[in-house]
């Protein structure tokens, strides 16, 4: 009876094509978040890969897709609105995220390899059945995505809306930004707030005096997937009460970021490497937050991760969450490393980040170096031979995270204080594996916001 099962379970899927989901299944439902306000209650949750595979029936990571779950209760007075570019701008429509995912029989049959050879004759006599079980499997795998997906309709007051956006996918840490808009509101300009405050008249709205206000929450939404390096550092121990020094001004703050480490070492301290070309003042969570939605995570190294990270490195290929190599500061490795590639492995921007006995106005004070790799080349520094060519003006990467932070609006200040000390390029320094380097000297330091925001002080070097 065993072998017959397994025989007709072996036919099955090869002469028909079935669909299974499980939509019912709301086990990610246990990690949700909720933030609420005046105007809504918003619970966002994103899936896994392996939940998302059970949950629609279809590997949606392979096609680098993922769900986010949107549970919203409008508990204002007037409809509310989801800006779904607000999540994700690539966002894929739920016939989009289901036709990514379709059976076909090429696909069917690539799953048995050579195999596919002996029952290719079989598959020919049967095709006008597979042909039709795969039809059938596709739309109700359609008819899935679409009940289950988020309805882009106004929300009207005191109901509620539910269901999933088909984002890209993320690992590590995804940041999701629900923006809402009040449909049929306005709130008044500037002048016509002050005539009120007076007690005149207002005058007749135009349409450009008024603008329909929004409601903002951002998650900060760990997901499962990845081992991430700074998960294996105890924070809370990092440091001792004893050691940690707080500024009440910015006074006292620049005369002890000015006497900081200039520069990493390599793990014996004999040697200096990058400049310690900045620094960032807010909590972890907070820092994660900001940087969430436009920087990668890293992952641990591992045999797994070192085989990935020389596949890429080979292949020229992206790897999102590649490992990044130990420097030293304070006598340990990097507490924190982020990074953002482009093409490949071998062009991006990677930052690396130590906590600081340093801290402003009850917040941490991190301290860190980010350049920028431009490409590969041969050196007898490193066991390997290769490593990654940075570019030699190490400023345009210290300044890029001043502007990519500006630009996602949560850098609440930032200005500059005295660092490694100037140098043209005629006299570049050199780091641990031998490249150049100019600058002029300087830390950018800036402060995190917690929400998005506009800034209050940017100063440029």
């Amino acid at each position: 009876m065993g072998d017959y099962n397994v025989s007709m379970s072996f036919f099955r899927r090869v002469f028909t094509t079935t669909y299974t989901p499980h939509a019912e299944a709301r086990t990610f439902l246990d990690r949700a978040q909720t933030q609420q306000g005046p105007a809504a209650e918003v619970t966002v949750a994103v899936l896994d890969a392996h939940e998302s595979e059970w949950l629609f029936g279809v590997p949606l990571a392979r096609r680098g897709l993922q769900p986010v779950f949107l549970r919203i209760a409008n508990r204002s007075d007037a409809p509310l609105r989801l800006q779904v570019v607000g999540i994700d701008p690539n966002y894929f429509t739920p016939m989009e995220a289901a036709s990514a995912n379709h059976f076909s029989l090429i696909k069917r049959l690539s799953m048995f390899g050579i195999l596919a050879w002996f029952i290719l004759p079989l598959v020919f006599l049967l095709l006008p059945f597979k042909l039709i079980t795969a039809y059938l499997a596709n739309r109700r795998m359609d008819a899935c995505f679409q009940a289950l997906a988020f309805r882009l309709r106004p929300i009207a007051p005191g109901a509620t809306s539910e269901g999933f956006v088909f984002t890209r996918l993320d690992s590590g840490t995804k940041m999701v930004h629900v923006c809402l808009h009040a449909l049929g509101r306005s709130i008044p300009s500037a002048a016509e707030s002050q005539n009120a405050a007076r007690g005149a008249s207002a005058p007749a709205q135009t349409p450009h005096e008024s603008i329909n206000p929004t409601v903002e929450f951002s998650f900060t939404v760990p997901v499962r997937g990845i081992a991430v390096d700074y998960h294996r550092r105890d924070f809370l121990t990092l440091l001792t009460p004893a050691s940690m020094e707080d500024c009440p001004d910015v006074l006292s703050l620049t005369q002890k970021l000015r006497i900081m480490p200039a520069a990493t070492t390599n793990e014996r301290g004999t040697g200096a490497g990058d400049p310690v070309n900045l620094v960032v003042i807010g909590e972890l969570e907070t820092l994660i937050g900001a940087f969430a939605s436009r920087w990668d995570e890293t992952e641990t190294i591992t045999l797994a991760t070192c085989w990935k990270t020389a596949r890429s490195f080979l292949l020229g290929s992206q790897y999102r969450y590649s490992p990044v190599s130990a420097l030293y500061l304070f006598g340990r490795s990097q507490d924190l490393a982020l990074q953002r590639s482009r093409r490949s492995i071998n062009e991006r921007l990677h930052l690396r980040l130590w906590l600081s006995p340093l801290r402003f106005l009850g917040k941490s004070v991190w301290v860190g170096q980010v350049s920028r790799d431009i490409g590969v080349r041969f050196t007898i520094r490193t066991w390997n031979l290769t490593t990654h060519r940075i570019d030699p003006d190490v400023d345009e990467a210290r300044d890029y995270v001043v502007e990519d932070l500006l630009e996602a609006e949560r850098l609440e200040a930032a200005g500059y204080v005295d660092g490694v000390g100037a140098c043209e390029s005629a006299s570049a320094r050199r780091n641990l594996t031998g490249d150049g380097y100019f600058t002029d000297g300087k830390r950018a330091v800036i402060l995190i916001s917690a929400m998005r925001t506009a800034p209050r002080f940017v100063s440029w070097s």
